[in-house]
């Protein structure tokens, strides 16, 4: 431990509590707001999402944890941490949030922010082995009353928070311009999409195809190559029930498919021709048991991340004890739950899916790749959006088999997938150069802190000013004289 410094337990030198762990009920007048973890966002409280209680409940709490300036809130359960400094009057309780009070004012309560923001405090947690849980992590309130913090005189932590401070400063601004251009990036993929599905990006390429089909014959060729693979489906399904009845109906009885739904007529313009995704897909939903397919790979919903799986998150199928659906390669796989109403893969390999996925097989006419896009496209998330708006946490397959696509040929399907990828994928190459240097911003922003709690943030001579001023005392001796002042109160 660095000179004038001592290592501290929390509960010496706070008084810490935690908010109600019931849920009173909540009413329609916005007048006491609760603040929950969620509520606790990058060192700021967010008040734009929160639920109301009645003014009995508001006291009832307030009675053990009232919140007031100078107190620290600090996230129990979920998303460990999240540390908020109160500056101003507050007005609501808190619920399922530690509660840091300065009881001897020994420590700065925007140090102890940042301490409880810091891998030096959460190193700790993990050695101590003071977080539980599994499924959602959780640190009880008696260990929040255990952690060992680093206490320098009063002086030389304004020191060093004006100094870590000051250094934040310059790193914000940069992290802030990182993310704007993160912003514009997400910006220029849409745009990119749209102009390629209103056939701005292949406008010269079809100016030098000759005997293009005209939108009325497209259109015809779409709706018998549909009629004609329902009808393969038909006989193949047949053929697989004479199969099964001369094995004795051993088994399941083979699924008959479904019948081509005509769906509502939609108005045509003169150069594409344009129909309801439905009419350009067929919903898999072949369902499979753990003991049917226990080699199959599972994909869960916790496996999607933007266009792709994160590998280390594929599963083997027999880990899992429900029931999924299978897919094969080039089926596309859309999230129906509303987090993840974004999330499409296209799959690579043959496998079992999670039931909320809606699984796609395309017709010839028109390519997987190309449906992927589409369903990536900002229209069409909003679209869904609606659909699951309210009470409604999932879209159906009726529901999202009536949206509305201009059909280009499969050539021109294929060009405008390769016109879009070749933009993407310099956007892709943007975007991993701007994770990685807001990674390496946080980075840095922890290597602030760390040297901090160590001692190590001021230089001699910034130290040395500190020990110049006449109310510098070491940590230790204002500890004792402020004990016996509150003792003799």
């Amino acid at each position: 431990m660095k000179e004038d410094w001592i290592e501290v337990i929390s509960s010496e030198i706070l008084d810490i509590r935690d908010g109600t762990h019931d849920t009173p009920k909540y009413i329609q007048d916005e007048v006491h707001p609760l603040v929950t973890s969620k509520n606790l966002k990058q060192r700021v409280l967010d008040l734009t999402n929160v639920k109301y209680i009645s003014e009995e409940d508001f006291i009832e709490i307030n009675k053990r944890s009232k919140v007031d300036i100078g107190d620290v809130l600090f996230a129990m359960i979920g998303t460990i941490g999240n540390p908020v400094v109160i500056k101003k009057e507050p007005h609501y309780s808190i619920k399922n949030i530690g509660l840091f009070k300065n009881r001897f004012k020994v420590i700065d309560s925007n140090l102890l922010g940042y301490f409880l923001d810091s891998t030096t405090f959460y190193h700790q947690l993990q050695k101590k082995q003071f977080l539980k849980g599994t499924t959602q992590k959780f640190i009880p309130l008696g260990h929040l009353r255990k952690i060992e913090l680093p206490l320098p005189p009063l002086v030389e932590q304004k020191a060093i928070i004006n100094k870590i401070e000051e250094l934040f400063s310059s790193l914000d601004s940069g992290i802030t311009d990182l993310k704007k251009a993160k912003e514009q990036l997400a910006i220029y993929r849409q745009a990119v999409l749209k102009k390629a599905f209103e056939g701005e990006l292949t406008k010269e390429w079809r100016e030098k195809q000759a005997n293009l089909p005209t939108s009325e014959k497209l259109l015809k060729q779409i709706k018998e190559e549909r009629q004609r693979l329902y009808e393969e489906q038909l006989n193949d399904w047949k053929k697989a029930v004479k199969i099964w009845k001369k094995n004795g109906e051993e088994g399941k009885k083979p699924k008959k498919p479904k019948k081509i739904i005509d769906y509502p007529e939609i108005e045509q313009s003169s150069t594409l021709p344009i129909l309801n995704l439905g009419e350009l897909v067929f919903q898999i939903s072949n369902k499979m048991m753990p003991n049917e397919a226990p080699e199959f790979p599972f994909i869960g919903m916790d496996c999607l991340e933007k266009n792709a799986l994160k590998p280390h998150f594929t599963y083997k199928f027999k880990e899992f004890k429900s029931a999924g659906n299978w897919f094969n390669t080039n089926h596309v796989l859309y999230g129906r739950l509303r987090p993840y109403l974004n999330k499409v893969y296209q799959a690579e390999y043959e496998g079992v899916a999670s039931g909320e996925f809606i699984i796609l097989e395309t017709i010839k006419s028109f390519s997987p790749n190309y449906l992927k896009l589409i369903l990536h496209q900002q229209d069409f998330v909003h679209w869904a959006n609606k659909q699951s708006a309210g009470d409604k946490p999932r879209v159906k397959y009726d529901q999202i088999a009536l949206y509305p696509i201009k059909v280009p040929t499969i050539k021109e399907q294929q060009q405008i997938v390769q016109e879009i990828e070749s933009r993407l994928s310099v956007c892709d190459k943007v975007e991993e150069s701007i994770i990685e240097s807001l990674e390496k911003a946080q980075a840095l922003r922890q290597s602030i802190l760390k040297k901090a709690f160590e001692g190590k943030l001021l230089t001699k001579d910034e130290i040395a000013k500190c020990k110049a001023q006449p109310e510098y005392e070491p940590a230790g001796a204002l500890l004792e004289r402020i004990k016996k002042e509150k003792t003799k109160k």
